[in-house]
C-alpha cells in the first residue's frame, strides 16, 4: 500500500457531476442538472468527514461519483495517491476492495433471495479474498464482528430487523478488507436507539481497523458525535469546511448558522436561537446567479434593509419578491480560509471582510 504523501487517504478537486434532462420527445436542447458542482474535499487516513445538508443537496451524488458508480463530468479524484477517475476497469478492481459503501435502506440494500452467509460472501468471492472452503468461517467472523451471532449466515434478511439488516450492510463492507467507506446516511432510517449502537460500532471499527469514512448525513447533531471534520453542501457546493469543533464553535456561513440554529442541545451556553430558512431550497436544473443561497439567506436580507436602493435588488423570494445585497446575485462566493485559518474555509461574500459579523 503507498501512502498519500500529505496524509489524506482521499483527495477531491473541482469535481462535478451533472445528469443530462431533455424535455419532450423531440427537444434538441439539452440541459443539465449540476447535482454536483465543483466539490474539493479532503478525508485524512483514519479520521472520519462528515458531508451535511439537507436532501437534494448533491451529498449521496458525491459519495456515488467517488465510488465510479456514477461518473462525473469533470474533476480529480485521488485515493492513496492514485488517480481513480482515470481507472481502467482493471484497476477499479482494485479500487473495489479499498473502497466500500454502507447504504442508507437497510431493507432495499440486502438481495432478499439470498442468505445472509451468501450476502457477506459475496465480495470474497468476487475477488478471490478467501479460498472456497474457508468462506463460510470468514463469514462467521464477520458477523460475530459486527455483533451478530455465527449461526444467523443461514437466515434471510426478511428475519432480521432494521438495526440487524444494518449490521449485515456493514459486515458486507467489511469483507473485501477496505481502508475507506462511504457511510451513506447508515442510521436516518433506524430508530434513535440502535443509531446509537450502529454509530457506536463503526467507531469501534475504525480504532480497530484503521478505517477512513465519507460521513454522509443530513442530522448536525449526528455527525457532532461522530465526525473529526465537516464538510455543508448547498446545491451542489461546499460552501463551508472546518474541523468539526470549530465549524460548530464558530459557524460563519448563514446557511451553516442555520443549520446549527436547529440542533437541540442541553448546553445552555450553546443553546442558540432557531433561525428559520424560508421556502426551498432551489432546482440544480437552473440554480440562481452569484450566490446560490442568496433567495433564502437571511443575512442578505437584513443587511439589504439599510442599504441604499442602488446597491439592493429585489428578486423572487418564498411567495414574494425580496431585497437582497446585490453583490450576492451578481459574484460567485469562493471558498477563502476564516482570520487565515487554512482548514476553515467558508463562501459567504458578506463575511469574506468581517470577521465579527
Amino acid at each position: 500500500m503507498t501512502n498519500a504523501p500529505n496524509g489524506d487517504i482521499l483527495t477531491v478537486e473541482g469535481l462535478k457531476t451533472y445528469f443530462p434532462v431533455r424535455r419532450g420527445l423531440l427537444a434538441l436542447r439539452k440541459r443539465f442538472v449540476r447535482a454536483v458542482d465543483g466539490v474539493g474535499l479532503r478525508v485524512a487516513r483514519g479520521r472520519t468527514l462528515g458531508l451535511v445538508g439537507e436532501s437534494g443537496s448533491g451529498k449521496t451524488t458525491v459519495g456515488r461519483t467517488l465510488l465510479r458508480l456514477v461518473e462525473p463530468t469533470a474533476g480529480r479524484v485521488t485515493f492513496d495517491g492514485r488517480d481513480v477517475l482515470a481507472m481502467s476497469t482493471g484497476e477499479l478492481r482494485w479500487l473495489r476492495r479499498r473502497m466500500q459503501v454502507i447504504f442508507q435502506d437497510p431493507y432495499g440494500s440486502l438481495n432478499p433471495r439470498m442468505t445472509v452467509g451468501d450476502i457477506i460472501a459475496e465480495p470474497l468471492r468476487v475477488h478471490g479474498i478467501v479460498p472456497r472452503r474457508q468462506r463460510r468461517q470468514r463469514v462467521a467472523e464477520l458477523l460475530e464482528r459486527v455483533g451478530l451471532a455465527a449461526s444467523y449466515a443461514d437466515r434471510y434478511p426478511h428475519e432480521f430487523s432494521g438495526g440487524q439488516r444494518q449490521r449485515v450492510g456493514i459486515a458486507r463492507a467489511l469483507a473485501p478488507e477496505p481502508e475507506f467507506i462511504v457511510c451513506d446516511e447508515p442510521v436516518s432510517a433506524l430508530d434513535v436507539s440502535i443509531q446509537a449502537q450502529i454509530l457506536n460500532l463503526l467507531s469501534d471499527l475504525q480504532d480497530e481497523l484503521g478505517l477512513s469514512y465519507l460521513f454522509i448525513a443530513h442530522n448536525l447533531a449526528v455527525v457532532e458525535h461522530f465526525a473529526d471534520d465537516v464538510a455543508v453542501m448547498y446545491l451542489g457546493r461546499i460552501i463551508e469546511s472546518a474541523p468539526r469543533d470549530r465549524l460548530y464553535d464558530r459557524p460563519r456561513h448563514p446557511y451553516t448558522e442555520a443549520l446549527l440554529s436547529a440542533v437541540p442541545t442541553t448546553d445552555p451556553d450553546r443553546r442558540a436561537e432557531r433561525i428559520p430558512l424560508p421556502g426551498e431550497m432551489p432546482s440544480p436544473l437552473a440554480p440562481p446567479s452569484g450566490c446560490p443561497f442568496h433567495p433564502r439567506c437571511p443575512l442578505t436580507r437584513r443587511l439589504a434593509a439599510d442599504l441604499p436602493a442602488d446597491e439592493t435588488e429585489t428578486v423572487g423570494g418564498d411567495g414574494e419578491p425580496i431585497r437582497v445585497v446585490a453583490r450576492c446575485t451578481r459574484e460567485a462566493p469562493h471558498l477563502r480560509p476564516v482570520d487565515g485559518d487554512a482548514e476553515h474555509v467558508h463562501a459567504c461574500l458578506l463575511r469574506y471582510d468581517d470577521p465579527e459579523g
